[in-house]
Order: C-alpha cells, then sequence, then structure tokens
C-alpha cells in the first residue's frame, strides 16, 4: 500500500495554493461552509513588517549597545497594533542581555506577534472533528453531502468547498498555525497547532510528525460557536497598504460585486484593529456604459436555448438607444456553438447546465465625468479597476478569470485582427454567474487556477465569445450602419484570399514532382483553372477598389470580397485533396488507381474551372451593367457548377425550372450572387443536419415561376427559427461556427435584389415537422421579364 512522506503535505499547499488572495478565498469560503452567522473576519496584527525587521536586523548585527539596539526595534513598532502584540514583543526582547541575544529574540518575537487571523461564528468542531475530519486531507464528508444534494436535485449545494484541501492554504500564509474552535455543546475551546516546518524533514513520514488536537480553556460565551485560524510566522510583508490595495481590488472581487450589498457575503478586512473597507460595485458606473449585453442560457426539459439582449446607449454619434434580442434554439447552438468541425458532443449543450452573464462595454475615450463618482480621470480609473468579465460559482469568485493578464474569452486576441470597435476585455465590465448544483460539470482545477477542461466548460466559453465578441460587436455595427456612414473593410478577406492561393500554387508545385507523364493532363487543367483564378481575383480586386467611393460600395466591396472567397477555398481545397491523394500513392506501382485519381482530379478542376466562369461577372467592371439573360439558364449553369459539391456533400438538388424561357432585364451577378449565397448556406445546414442524423437525406429544391419572376429556394435542414426571420437579414448577424462566421451574405443578397428592383425575404410558413423556417422568395417585379 501507498506510503505518504511527510514533505508531501507541502508539496500540496505549494502547488494548489498558487497566490495569497487563493489562500484567503479558501480560508474565507471554509467560514462560510461553517454556516457563519456574522461573516468571515480577516483581522491582521503586524508589530513590525517584515522588509522593516529585516532592515533593522541589517543594522543591529554591527551594534554593541544592546540598550540603545532595543529603543531602535521599540520605536520602529507600529503605533496602531494591538497593545498584547506590542507589550508582548517588547517584553520578549527586554530579555536580551547582548546585541546577538537581542537578534535572536527578535526572530522569536517576530514570528509570533505578527499574525493573521481568519474567524466566523459558524458551527465550530470539536476535538473530535479536529482529529477525523481537520487532521485528515481529502476528507470525503463535504464531497459525499455535495454529491447528495446533486442527486436530490437540491437548488443550492451545502457546501462551497469539496475537496478536503483547503485547509493547507494557511501554509502560504505562514509558517505556524493555531486553531481555536468549539461547537455550540463544547464546554471550552478546543486547540490545535501545527509547525509546517516539522514537515520539511525528507525522511520523515507522514505519520511520524505528531499534530494532536487538545482541549483548550472556557469559552468566551456558553453558547458561543466557531473557529479561528491563527496563521503566525508570516512569510510576506504585511503593510497597511498592501492591505488596502487588497481590499480594493482582490476582496473587493471575492464575491460578487453586482449583488446586492444586503445578500452579499459579508467579509470584514483589518488591519490593526482598524476596519478597511471592500468597495461595492458602483451602479452609476455601469449605467454610464456605451453598451452591454446580458444572456440568460437555459435547459428546458433537455433542450438548450439562449437568449440575448443587446443595446446600444452611446456609439458616439447621434442615434437613438437601440435594442435587439436574439434567441437560439438547441439547432442554432449545435452550429453556432460547435459547428460542422467541433469537438464538442451535442450533449454537452444539455449538461453544461443553466447560466447567466452580463457584460458593459466602454468607449474609454468617451468617458466624461460622473457626478457620484467624480471627474473623468477618477472615472477612467474606476472603470479599469473593474475591467474584466468575472465567473462566479454560488457568489463566489472562480479564478483566474477577470484578471488583469487572463484574456480567457479571447477578447484581446481577436481585437487585434478586428477593424472597426476594438471589443478588448479592459473595455468590459462583466460576470457571469454558475452554481454548483445547476453545473455540476463545471468544476475547478485541483489547483483553483480555472475549469477543468470538459465540453462543457468549451460550450461555456464559446457561448460567452459568440455573445459578447460576435453578437454584441455585430450589433453595434449595424447600429452604425443605420446611423453613421460605415465603409467595409474588407483587409481580412483579401488577405484569405492571398493565402488560400498560396496554398494552392504550393500544392501545384508538389504535384508536378508526384505525378507521372500520364498525370501532365491534369496538372495542365490545374495551372490554366489556378491562372483563371488568378485573374479572377485580381480583377475583383480592382472592382473593389474602384467600388470604393461609390453609394453602394457595401454591396459591391462584400459581395465581390465573398465571392472570391468561395472560389478560392474550392481551388485550395480541390489541389490539396488531390495532393494528398497522390502522395499516399508515391513509390506505388498503381497506374490504375492514378488513372482514377487524376480522372477525379480533372472533375474538380472542370467544377472550379465552371464556377469561376459562372462567378465571372461579379468581378468585371460591368459588374453593375444591366443586361437580357435567361433566369432559367442562369439556375441550371448556377446549380451545375455546384455537382461537385453537392456530390460530396451527398445533397441531392431537384430544380424546377419551366420549359418556357424566362429573359430578364437585370444585374446577372447580382442574381448569381444571390444563388450562390443561398446555396452556400443550404449546403451548411444540411451538413449539419446529416452529421447527427445518418439516415438524413439532404434536400434543395428550387423553383422558378414567371409574372412577374420568382425564385423559390428551400432546403429540408434544420430551418431558421421565427425569431430569427428578420434577423438573418442583419449586417453581420450568422448562427455558423467561427471558421464560417461573417454575417455579410444575406445581408447583400437581399441588397443585391432591392437594387434590381425586388425583394428577398423568408416565407413565415412553417414547417409541419420542424416548426421552422425553410423557404427562400425571390421576387423580381423590377427585373422586366422580357
Amino acid at each position: 500500500m501507498f506510503r505518504i512522506t511527510a514533505r508531501t503535505v507541502l508539496e500540496l499547499g505549494s502547488e494548489l495554493i498558487s497566490s495569497d488572495i487563493i489562500a484567503f478565498y479558501e480560508l474565507i469560503k471554509n467560514g462560510f461552509d461553517a454556516r457563519t452567522k456574522t461573516g468571515v473576519d480577516v483581522r491582521f496584527d503586524v508589530v513590525l513588517p517584515r522588509r522593516d525587521y529585516l532592515r533593522l536586523h541589517n543594522e543591529l548585527v554591527e551594534s554593541d549597545d544592546v540598550v540603545a539596539a532595543k529603543e531602535i526595534v521599540k520605536t520602529t513598532f507600529l503605533p496602531n497594533a494591538s497593545a498584547s502584540a506590542r507589550d508582548g514583543y517588547a517584553a520578549m526582547i527586554d530579555d536580551a542581555r547582548a546585541v546577538d541575544e537581542l537578534l535572536q529574540l527578535m526572530a522569536k518575537a517576530q514570528s509570533r506577534f505578527n499574525s493573521i487571523t481568519v474567524s466566523d461564528t459558524g458551527s465550530g468542531m470539536s476535538r473530535e472533528a479536529l482529529e477525523q475530519n481537520f487532521l485528515v486531507i481529502g476528507t470525503a464528508s463535504r464531497k459525499k453531502a455535495v454529491d447528495a444534494a446533486l442527486a436530490r436535485g437540491d437548488e443550492e449545494t451545502p457546501y462551497l468547498g469539496e475537496k478536503g484541501i483547503g485547509r493547507l492554504s494557511a501554509m502560504r500564509l505562514g509558517e505556524r498555525l493555531r486553531v481555536e474552535t468549539a461547537q455550540v455543546n463544547d464546554g471550552n475551546m478546543n486547540l490545535l497547532e501545527i509547525d509546517w516546518r516539522a514537515f520539511e524533514d525528507v525522511e520523515a513520514m507522514l505519520d511520524q510528525i505528531p499534530v494532536e488536537p487538545r482541549i483548550g480553556g472556557p469559552k468566551p460565551l456558553p453558547t458561543w460557536s466557531g473557529t479561528s485560524i491563527i496563521i503566525s510566522d508570516l512569510t510576506e510583508n504585511w503593510t497597511e497598504k498592501r492591505v488596502r490595495d487588497m481590499a480594493e481590488y482582490e476582496f473587493a472581487r471575492l464575491t460578487d460585486p453586482f449583488a446586492d450589498a444586503a445578500t452579499r457575503p459579508r467579509v470584514a478586512i483589518h488591519w490593526n484593529g482598524q476596519r478597511i473597507a471592500i468597495p461595492l460595485m458602483s451602479a452609476a458606473l455601469l449605467e454610464a456604459a456605451h453598451a452591454r449585453v446580458a444572456g440568460e442560457y437555459e435547459v428546458i426539459d433537455g433542450s438548450p436555448a439562449l437568449t440575448c439582449t443587446l443595446e446600444a446607449l452611446n456609439l458616439g454619434f447621434d442615434h437613438p438607444v437601440e435594442k435587439a434580442v436574439i434567441k437560439l434554439t438547441a439547432e442554432d447552438l449545435q452550429s453556432a456553438i460547435i459547428g460542422l468541425d467541433g469537438d464538442i458532443d451535442d450533449m454537452a449543450l444539455a449538461t453544461v447546465g443553466p447560466f447567466s452573464f452580463e457584460a458593459h462595454w466602454y468607449n474609454r475615450r468617451r468617458l466624461g465625468g460622473i457626478e457620484t463618482i467624480g471627474e473623468q480621470k477618477a472615472v477612467r480609473e474606476l472603470q479599469t479597476k473593474w475591467s474584466g468579465i468575472l465567473l462566479f460559482r454560488d457568489r463566489f469568485r472562480v479564478f483566474p478569470y477577470g484578471e488583469d493578464e487572463d484574456d480567457w474569452l479571447e477578447l484581446d486576441r481577436r481585437a487585434l485582427r478586428r477593424s472597426g470597435y476594438t471589443l478588448n476585455k479592459t473595455q468590459f465590465i462583466g460576470r457571469v454567474n454558475i452554481s454548483r448544483t445547476a453545473n455540476p460539470m463545471l468544476v475547478d482545477q485541483t489547483n483553483r487556477e480555472g475549469l477543468r477542461e470538459t465540453s462543457e466548460e468549451k460550450v461555456l466559453l464559446q457561448v460567452l465569445r459568440y455573445a459578447v465578441q460576435d453578437s454584441l460587436g455585430a450589433f453595434m455595427r449595424d447600429v452604425e450602419k443605420q446611423y453613421k456612414l460605415q465603409k467595409v473593410d474588407l483587409s481580412d478577406a483579401q488577405a484569405q484570399v492571398m493565402r488560400l492561393e498560396d496554398r494552392a500554387q504550393a500544392a501545384i508545385r508538389k504535384l508536378k514532382k508526384l505525378t507521372p507523364p500520364e498525370g501532365d493532363i491534369a496538372i495542365e487543367d490545374l495551372q490554366q483553372t489556378l491562372f483563371e483564378f488568378s485573374e479572377f481575383a485580381a480583377r475583383a480586386r480592382l472592382r473593389i477598389a474602384q467600388v470604393e467611393e461609390e453609394s453602394r460600395q457595401m454591396v459591391e466591396m462584400a459581395g465581390v470580397g465573398l465571392m472570391v472567397e468561395v472560389v478560392a477555398h474550392e481551388l485550395a481545397r480541390a489541389s490539396e485533396n488531390a495532393l494528398k491523394a497522390l502522395a499516399g500513392l508515391k513509390g506505388k506501382d498503381v497506374p490504375t488507381n492514378l488513372r482514377a485519381h487524376f480522372n477525379s482530379l480533372q472533375a474538380e478542376m472542370k467544377s472550379v474551372s465552371k464556377r469561376v466562369r459562372v462567378l465571372d461577372p461579379l468581378s468585371v467592371s460591368g459588374r453593375q451593367r444591366t443586361e437580357i439573360f435567361s433566369l432559367n439558364e442562369l439556375i441550371r449553369e448556377t446549380f451545375e457548377a455546384h455537382e461537385a459539391q453537392f456530390e460530396r456533400s451527398r445533397v441531392t438538388p431537384d430544380v424546377h425550372i419551366p420549359d418556357k424561357d424566362i429573359r430578364v432585364r437585370a444585374v446577372k451577378g447580382m442574381l448569381v450572387q444571390i444563388l450562390e449565397n443561398l446555396i452556400s448556406n443550404a449546403v451548411y445546414w444540411l451538413e449539419m443536419r446529416k452529421a447527427r442524423e445518418p439516415s438524413f437525406n439532404p434536400t434543395i429544391t428550387v423553383t422558378l415561376d414567371g409574372k412577374p419572376p420568382i425564385i423559390t429556394f428551400e432546403d429540408n435542414g434544420h430551418g431558421i427559427a421565427q425569431e430569427n426571420r428578420e434577423q438573418v437579414f442583419k449586417m453581420f448577424f450568422s448562427l455558423k461556427d467561427t471558421k464560417r462566421r461573417r454575417g455579410l451574405g444575406l445581408y447583400i443578397a437581399r441588397e443585391a435584389a432591392q437594387y434590381n428592383g425586388g425583394t428577398l425575404a423568408l416565407d413565415d410558413e412553417r414547417d409541419p415537422h420542424t416548426g421552422r423556417l425553410h423557404r427562400f422568395i425571390l421576387e423580381l417585379p423590377g427585373a422586366t421579364e422580357v
């Protein structure tokens, strides 16, 4: 069987308790677990700070006047230290008859009379409880109680802690520990003293270190109960300034500062008898936010749902207060949070449990004075102090989320790549609320440095990123578009296209080295396609520059950019797939297989070439030139260009085109753009459903009717929730996963339809099976039928 060395206790303490505030957190939490009636008090009683002691020691080591040395030490005492501590320290050093002896007695006094006491008026511990629970590392009593509460479905957990190792946090603060405790029925105090240095013996086993509880003197009152954890021989330099700074920042954020003061758990900090105030969150500061998002994540009858409320209050230009509500159902969350390539199981969307959050955004340059806070500088400093999005479980902080150096929602990293509003973490004040019973799968790492990495933890992160990074940012940009002239920065899309071109070029170079002579035709086709695409992309980029100042530049620039990226992706994917296949055949005598692969490659290249030719009207200078063309032929060519994609995704296209040719006068490229977007979206959602339902048969149905020309487009995927019928057409709104989230496609498609005198809408007829919307209707009354 295992035996444990004594120094293992020290290793556990040093590894698990990584900072002073976490040590205090563990001790304070134990007080509330003991059902304290008056909260928890943390008292610092410091006669001589460690730094002053070390300075005096160095100065006095050369002295030969012990009387003068004693006076120097006493005059250095902090005057507001408790009388008992000052008198005790002075009495101990008064016995010194030489400077060497004085230095030895100073070390003993320093160890004994500087202390930190964490006390509560909870249930306390009996002598037996000290021995059987406090001295048992990893005791299971609280763990069993928490598990029972979870099994019963209780709304609250009986304990904040359950691992049975929090008591080791005392060693972080000092080398000596004294526990004074009693229960209501005890007549005397129960005492326990530990010198952690005794565990440093590398040869000693844990059971060889004598630690024994004993009975002490009488209780303060016959009915008194509670516990005092007294830590001495302090290892840090504690000063009033340091304690005040911790109260201002760390202790202020230890329990939920957004909660009402009357319901917030009481924690009181004292420095040498003086109460140090712990600030509350300023309601006036929250009201001064320029935008905000609040969310409720619910699990109702096993089905998850997210509701986000977005507000734009003052974005720096004239606009009314704008408010929007976004609701995501289970199907939407599967896409937005997990997506096609996600490594999260769908069940985690439910097992993560319900939680809530709020995030208040500030444009720090526009923060002004607030009457109840002060001038502009004071307001900015206060906003900086509270900045960060904190995580709380049952009203107590989960570390390290929201710390200055912690970017757990990747706000700063993504802000560097984003144009327009830079939503970095210092601009937010916010909180996330979870609980032990409602979120049993969101548990702390043993070292208290964050949540364990699980599928549920990933869901929590992705939901928050979707709400704070994407939804709020998109909403603010949409408000700006409505009330302020806004130009679109397509630098991200252009950079992506250039990367895709580079990937395709690199793949072709490697292909030429791998392929036998019979593969030359396919490689030539691939190179020709790449050449055609490069010309197409170059013309598109030129067109972007040409339309930059035009009134309809959003439709122009974003439309061209998105379509170029689509084709670039197809080209890169096809060439890399070919490279992968050929690389696997290198050195093998398999001419038949090679021929089959090259045939497949040629088919892919023909498909991509056809896509380039179909999309070409998007990029030429005649992009907005109306022309007469056949809608029948345009639909047919567009769907033929997607044959390879439909085959890969196992999508069955069902195209209904009348025998009579319907000819219209319109901008051909814009109609192509609309169809391309609808197809791209449909394939994504169909793949999402197919991945979850293997027997599902994906279908896209398109119908063309005349007088006026109407194109009806629908698929049998999960559909769109009624609440999002208009949201899907808003700029930057998207329910796709992070890799594919653009939020411009349907917005541009509707703009293109309107430019041609038509409308693009989502039919409000619900599918009887899904209860959601599946049918887009493109009506073109302005595109006069010829």
